[in-house]
């Protein structure tokens, strides 16, 4: 089983976190929602106190989804996000809250409002040379704030992310594509977005809002859960 831990009483609240990191950047989220929700965070497969898990997001999804409570509201960070939108079409949950992410990470012909895959490609010619200088340069394009960057590098010291993980995750976010199934999802769908964010285009605010997505953004970058007015209620 994958590691996870439960804090609070209420209704189920599931948090899963992005490429690289684990489910300690979640302690304040946990501190300030336990006395309203059921909290629940999962370490993703390599990551933090979970063990890899072969395969692609399909398997990541499969072994995630024995660990969750009932029918939660599923929030996904980044990577979290688009592993988030998945589950979502898998099982039944109560709401789907999208932060930071998207369900296309990568530009195409056809979809403008992502990163160029070279940027990703970097990170991944970068990856066995030095993995720790690798995620803590992804680190430094999330944020400008240097107590959240302080925050970012000590977890990836303190429980680094496998070598084999952190490759099937720069796959996923290269290579999937979940548009039309964020679309068809017939659960209540929010999404938070950072105005300063690097990873994520805020040109995809409208695309969400045109597909009845409720959409708040926040005066942040890629860390929208640390910013004080950040709030699950959209």
């Amino acid at each position: 089983m994958l590691y996870s831990n439960t804090t609070g009483s209420g209704n189920n609240l599931v948090l899963l976190h992005g490429w690289g990191f684990n489910s300690e950047l979640f302690s304040s989220l946990i501190d300030r929602y336990k006395n309203q929700y059921s909290v629940t965070v999962v370490d993703l497969p390599g990551h933090g106190q979970s063990y890899d898990v072969d395969g692609g997001i399909e398997d990541w999804c499969d072994e995630i989804i024995k660990v969750l409570p009932k029918n939660p509201i599923l929030m996904g960070w980044s990577l979290g996000g688009l592993i988030a939108i998945r589950i979502a079409s898998k099982i039944k949950i109560s709401k789907l809250v999208l932060v930071a992410a998207t369900p296309k990470f990568v530009q195409s012909d056809y979809w403008k409002l992502g990163v160029d895959a070279n940027n990703f490609n970097q990170f991944y010619e970068s990856l066995h040379s030095n993995p720790s200088k690798c995620l803590k340069r992804f680190a430094s394009l999330q944020t400008s704030d240097k107590s959240q960057l302080n925050i970012l590098n000590s977890l990836i010291d303190k429980r680094p992310a496998s070598t084999m993980s952190l490759e099937q995750g720069l796959n996923i976010l290269l290579d999937t594509d979940l548009t039309q199934e964020l679309t068809k999802l017939v659960v209540p769908i929010g999404a938070i977005l950072g105005s300063n964010d690097k990873l994520i285009p805020n040109e995809i605010c409208d695309w969400f809002r045109s597909n009845n997505i409720a959409t708040s953004v926040l005066n942040t970058g890629h860390l929208p859960f640390l910013h004080p007015n950040f709030t699950l209620s959209i």
